[in-house]
Formats: structure tokens, C-alpha cells, sequence
């Protein structure tokens, strides 16, 4: 796990889902509010960093502390949260975190003339009048102060500790865990031939008819101008895990033909596109890091309609991805 040496320091309110996210070793949040609009406990999923701490608050209780091991990634909504949030959107993101159980759980409404001066001036997770949970608040940002504290009347281990400590688990494992998951309900379906299946799943990896369809709307890398077929991927605009069926999965308009490095990094959120074509790039990476891995195009090219739609709930919404033009540099 890479060691956050300027780290950020959350609190999430973990509400109905703390056994679920607990147990599994991870968050979620939908990217956005039900109406679409954007929510800055949500927005702060893409701000968690690797060695981030965080603290877990559910049921009027401060019960765990974790470590996040990765960045967050687009996943649609936990098996594992049933009817859980059924007015959620069913897209959002995922960070694998570490958790720890405090060896004495607590409430802050106990301890709150300690607490509440440590809170955050805006967006505090908890009440400082009365160490309650802000019900509109699912992950905070917090001082470190606050952090320590939470140690401290948890009787937990020191910080260092829990870092060395930590299970590194990142978000490929679970994109992978997720994926297989996916495969297995679309090789029992009732709704797709078993043409119709084993081509939804190739299409998991760039291949069979998604990777033609894809080639009627693309001809090269858009970030590098590779062309040499051998040498590109098709990959999805919404990632295949994130589509709701097998139209959407096999849809050569929600696709682009990347370099392994290229997929990668747009798979994973480090990069991402405008509607006008202009490469956005994540805070992080280092740019020197995307220029060694042939990221130096700004501008990629005009999208489809289509293609322009897929983009704008991809992972283009992240709040860190910034505009790294030749004229704001």
C-alpha cells in the first residue's frame, strides 16, 4: 500500500450498510444524488487516497478505524446491501478500505465537550451540540486532531500501527471479484441465447462483437494515435461491470480503442474525456507519469452523440480531475 505522506483524514456515516462495508473492506456511495445533482460526501470518494485514515460511525456509534488501500473505482451498488438504499442510484463508487474494530466502541454524544472542538467548521459529520450524526453526511473530511482523539477514547492502537497493519487489498481485486460475479449471473440467465452470452462476456475483455462494433466507430488510440490493431484494446466508455444489460455491454458506441496503458488508466478513473474531446487528467497521477505512459495529446478528438453521453457518467464527474491544457499550465 502506497504511505499518503500529506494524508487526508475521513469520517464516513456508514448508516444501514457499516456491517455490510465493514465485513467486505470497503465503502460505496452512489456518484450522485438521486436527482442527479452533485453531493460533496459522495465527491469526496474520489478525493480518499491509499494511507488515507478513516473513521467508521454507525448506529449512534464510533465502532472501527481503516486505512484506505486504493483509490476509488466506478462500481455499481453491493450485492450485499439488498433493499439497502433502494433510492440510491444503482452507479457509484467503491474505495477498498482496512478496517480495524476499537477495542472500546463508543458514542460522541458521551464525549462531546472533547469532541466538539475538533469538529470541522463546515460539512462536520456530527453534531457538535449534541455528538449526533449529520444525516446528510456519509463521507467527511475531519482534522487529524479529530482522528486522534477517536484513538484515544477508543483505546485503539496508534496510527503507525494500524498502517502496518492494514490488509492491502486493492480495487483491481475487487474489480475482479465483482466481475466474476457478473459472469456467473449472465451464464445462468434465462434472457440471453448462449451466443448472446458468450459474447456479453467476451465483451468483459475487449473482445468478440463488442471489439467489432467498437471498430466501426474508432480507428486508433485516442490518446497515443496508435493504429496497429495487435496493440489496442476495446474498452467501455461505462464499464462493462456498470452496464445494466447486454445491449449496453455489446453498444460499439460505448467503447474506444485504447493502449493497455491507456485502458488502464481510464478503467481506473486516472483519465477521462470532455465532451469536446479534451483529455482530462487526475491529480493522482504526476503529469510527468502520464507523459512517460504516451498520455500527451490534450485533445482527443470529436465524440458520437452516443459516445458523448457514456462519457459524461463515466468517471469525467470525479471532483480531482482538472483541466491540464497547454493554456492553463
Amino acid at each position: 500500500m502506497q504511505e499518503a505522506t500529506l494524508a487526508n483524514y475521513w469520517w464516513v456515516n456508514h448508516k444501514q450498510t457499516a456491517r455490510m462495508e465493514r465485513d467486505g473492506g470497503y465503502l460505496w456511495s452512489p456518484r450522485t444524488k438521486i436527482n442527479g445533482h452533485r453531493n460533496l460526501f459522495y465527491d469526496n470518494m474520489r478525493r480518499a487516497r491509499p494511507g488515507d485514515p478513516v473513521v467508521s460511525y454507525a448506529d449512534a456509534k464510533v465502532g472501527a478505524v481503516g486505512i484506505v488501500t486504493d483509490v476509488a473505482v466506478a462500481a455499481p451498488k453491493p450485492e450485499a446491501f439488498g433493499l439497502r438504499g433502494e433510492h440510491w442510484a444503482t452507479e457509484g463508487w467503491l474505495v477498498p478500505v482496512s478496517w480495524t474494530a476499537l477495542a472500546k466502541p463508543f458514542s460522541p454524544s458521551q464525549y462531546v465537550d472533547d469532541i466538539a472542538p475538533l469538529l470541522p467548521n463546515s460539512h462536520s459529520p456530527i453534531r457538535a451540540v449534541n455528538g449526533h450524526g449529520n444525516q446528510a453526511a456519509y463521507l467527511a473530511e475531519i482534522p487529524a486532531a479529530l482522528f486522534g482523539e477517536v484513538l484515544r477514547l477508543g483505546n485503539a492502537p496508534s496510527l503507525g500501527s494500524i498502517r502496518r497493519n492494514a490488509d492491502e487489498q486493492s480495487a483491481v481485486s475487487f474489480i475482479a471479484q465483482l466481475e466474476a460475479e457478473i459472469e456467473k449471473e449472465i451464464a445462468v440467465s434465462s434472457d440471453l441465447s448462449s451466443t448472446e452470452k458468450e459474447q456479453v462476456i467476451l465483451a468483459r475483455r475487449g473482445q468478440g462483437k463488442f471489439r467489432e462494433n467498437v471498430r466501426a466507430y474508432e480507428t486508433s488510440c485516442r490518446c497515443t494515435g496508435i493504429a496497429m490493431p495487435g496493440l489496442l484494446i476495446a474498452s467501455h466508455i461505462k464499464p462493462w461491470r456498470a452496464c445494466s444489460n447486454a445491449v449496453e455491454r455489446l453498444d460499439g458506441s460505448n467503447g474506444l480503442l485504447l493502449t493497455p496503458s491507456a485502458d488502464y488508466l481510464f478503467d481506473r478513473g486516472f483519465i477521462s474525456f470532455s465532451d469536446a474531446g479534451d483529455l482530462l487528467l487526475s491529480d493522482s497521477m504526476a503529469e510527468t507519469d502520464f507523459m512517460r505512459l504516451g498520455m500527451q495529446q490534450r485533445n482527443v478528438g470529436s465524440f458520437l452523440t452516443t459516445q458523448k453521453g457514456a462519457v459524461r457518467i463515466s468517471v469525467c464527474e470525479a471532483v480531482e480531475l482538472n483541466w491540464l491544457l497547454a493554456d492553463s499550465l
